[in-house]
């Protein structure tokens, strides 16, 4: 039988993976966006703001706000109580894994992209998944009591 040191370690462990994931999922966004800034034709659209996607700022602040959130998350799974956290996560990890997965349909049906987005794309639904996953496997002690 676990004790409760032991309960208490565990419930902090999830709560750091899962930080650390959403943490993951931005970096592996933002590695995707400097290799696509890398590429000439993708940055000489951008710079020119004749892409597929033309930058208003709707689209802006949109983007915006997805981008936040994941920011958010790493904070507010390390400080929301327990059953709220557990919850936000699997809620918010699913979204989250279905926005990289409608960007890898998006590229694939529309701009034929480099091979360089299919590999972040990836990158952020394993990330997206494991915060499920691991939100999901929590256990759902909802009080612990650690002594001394």
């Amino acid at each position: 039988m676990n004790s409760n040191k032991e309960i208490a370690r565990n419930l902090l462990d999830v709560r750091v993976i899962l930080a650390v994931l959403w943490v993951a999922w931005v970096l592996s966004s933002l590695n995707g966006d400097t290799y696509r800034l890398n590429d000439p034709v993708v940055l000489k659209s951008t710079l020119e703001n004749t892409g597929s996607v033309v930058a208003t700022p709707l689209i802006l602040a949109v983007t915006s706000l997805i981008w936040v959130v994941p920011i958010l998350m790493s904070v507010l799974t390390l400080t929301l109580k327990y059953p709220v956290s557990r919850w936000a996560n699997r809620i918010v990890g699913i979204f989250y894994a279905i926005i990289p997965l409608a960007f890898l349909v998006f590229h694939l049906a529309v701009w034929r992209s480099a091979s360089y987005e299919f590999v972040w794309v990836t990158a952020q639904i394993v990330f997206s998944l494991l915060i499920v996953w691991y939100a999901w496997q929590w256990p759902s002690h909802e009080r612990v009591e650690v002594t001394s």
